[in-house]
């Protein structure tokens, strides 16, 4: 049995189609010790993680491994004063102590603030003046240790910092503190609904807002895992993922885990299509899963037979039919895209059972009630557009929903207008129940797998004094899906030149984060407003 099922009442269909589950935990669940701790006493020798580098290295880590590493984690961060409820930030690419971490904080009650190491200085000092951060674990690659320094010292003077591996100056080294820490760890006092988890994600009229998640978030993807990526017991599941971002939860930890599949982690700087499926190949993976733009690379540039490979998944941006026809026509496999957001595991999928139809989100996850509403509140008719909307569950809390924004009220209360929460993305579902995405409701940018808020963009943007006026945008684009594209009206005194819009495009990404980088400038006497006075966007895109 795997792990997951001692925590949940599964139903099934007559076709054997997941129709209802619901879960069961005690009030102290903790990941750490209730599914990392058993796995490692009840299969000590499974694999947990395989870890391969760029650079040829390669390590493979068992449940056991985990654990006790975990725990010596743990001590170092409990010796340095880390307790229950503590916001650790956490900026390690994909290097394999991430794992040991993130569980190691789980143990602890503390809070895991994960980041991307592509954050510039400004980044980093907006999250750190946001949540109180008392200690902070980063790579000592991409200069990454000198930004964290520079923040710190403006937000976060008093915040243990670490890295791994190396000695960086100003930074204690968490690899060489772990070899020495204790092996044991008493269980510490946590509760389920303490926060557990805050990523920080794109909104389109501020910074970027904090969601929260709880102690019970790592069961919701068991779904995610077993019925969409098909992640099997014993096998092999690759998510391509920084660990950042949300996907790497969704794809490179717990749902895995929970159902007895080991977790592929490659560490690498620069995307290369030839080397992903070496990795897929040289390892043996199984189930794998990538935003769109990984497969349209791979389309681009070939893809090789991949004979382990069993099931492949896409999310995050949408997903052309070419290329998922392409892929399918090469593999064998089709492509099963999902949906869901940093607020919340999986809500629409081509759940296992499923023939997946090229092009459509899936039918709703049984964890969730999703319905189409208009914009008065009414349900929409089949093939009519509306907004994707989470109903409150019938009974009980629901399960692996964010619990709040941070220190933002009102935009959650905002989120859960009118008794459901908005995802802001708008759909149509089809006769036979699928739905099929259609865009999103404000301006938020996916690109190449991130999302990006126009206003952190604009925000930059503006602060060159050729910039009179500016708006953001997201254009359609064959390899990122979308690339972001600015609209300037130059200040007075300046022409509208291409050695202008070189520099103004220099200026701003020398500033940003490389996923936030402007790909596209043009300059307009006029930018097109609303009658309120708001940018009207629709208009600039026409």
């Amino acid at each position: 049995m795997m792990i997951y099922q001692n925590f949940c009442r599964e139903e099934f269909d007559d076709a054997g189609r997941l129709t209802g589950i619901q879960f069961h935990y005690p009030d102290n669940f903790n990941f750490g010790y209730d599914v990392v701790d058993v796995l490692a006493a009840r299969t000590p020798e499974a694999r947990a993680m395989v870890w391969c580098s760029s650079e040829g290295e390669a390590r493979v880590f068992t449940f056991a491994e985990v654990s006790r590493r975990s725990n010596q984690a743990a001590n170092v961060l409990r010796r340095a004063g880390i307790r229950r409820g503590d916001h650790v930030m956490v900026a390690l690419k994909r290097h394999y102590v991430y794992w040991f971490l993130a569980v190691a904080l789980h143990k602890l009650g503390a809070v895991l603030v994960p980041v991307t190491h592509m954050l510039t200085v400004s980044d980093l000092v907006y999250r750190m003046g946001c949540v109180p951060v008392k200690g902070i674990v980063c790579t000592p690659q991409n200069n990454v240790p000198r930004k964290i320094r520079e923040a710190a010292a403006q937000k976060a003077p008093d915040c243990r910092l670490w890295t791994v591996e190396e000695d960086v100056e100003g930074f204690e080294n968490l690899t060489r503190a772990m070899e020495t820490a204790p092996v044991d760890l008493p269980r510490q006092e946590t509760a389920v609904h303490d926060p557990m988890l805050l990523y920080f994600t794109s909104g389109t009229t501020g910074y970027p807002k904090g969601v929260i998640h709880d102690f019970a978030y790592p069961l919701a993807h068991a779904v995610t895992a077993r019925y969409w990526q098909q992640a099997e017991e014993g096998g092999l599941h690759f998510t391509v993922a920084e660990t950042g971002w949300a996907k790497a939860s969704w794809g490179k930890l717990y749902g895995q885990w929970l159902v007895g599949s080991a977790v592929m982690i490659f560490d690498f700087d620069n995307f290369d299509p030839k080397q992903l499926t070496t990795i897929i190949n040289r390892f043996g993976v199984t189930s794998f899963c990538a935003p769109p733009t990984v497969y349209r690379y791979l389309i681009r540039k070939g893809i090789p037979d991949m004979p382990t490979l069993r099931h492949a998944a896409t999310a995050g941006e949408h997903l052309n039919q070419e290329v998922s026809r392409r892929f399918t026509q090469r593999t064998g496999l089709p492509l099963a895209e999902g949906y869901g957001q940093t607020e919340t595991t999986l809500l629409l999928a081509n759940f296992r059972g499923d023939d997946p139809v090229v092009g459509s989100l899936g039918t709703p996850s049984p964890l969730y009630r999703i319905e189409l509403r208009n914009a008065d509140g009414s349900r929409t008719a089949p093939g009519e557009i509306g907004e994707i909307v989470l109903l409150p569950p019938a009974q009980g809390k629901q399960l692996g929903l964010f619990t709040a924004y941070l220190n933002n009220d009102a935009l959650y209360e905002a989120a859960w207008a009118g008794g459901v929460y908005h995802t802001g993305d708008a759909a149509w579902q089809d006769e036979t129940g699928r739905f099929w995405f259609h865009g999103r409701f404000d301006d938020l940018i996916k690109t190449g797998g991130f999302r990006v808020g126009p206003y952190e963009v604009e925000n930059v943007l503006m602060e060159h004094p050729a910039v009179l006026e500016c708006a953001v945008m997201g254009v359609q684009d064959p390899l990122r899906g979308q690339a972001i594209k600015a609209v300037v009206v130059p200040a007075p005194g300046y022409a509208p030149t291409k050695e202008l819009e070189k520099e103004l495009r220099e200026f701003s990404n020398a500033r940003m984060a490389e996923y936030k980088w402007i790909r596209y400038l043009e300059f307009t006497a006029e930018i097109p407003k609303t009658i309120s006075g708001k940018i009207c966007k629709a208009a600039l895109r026409q």
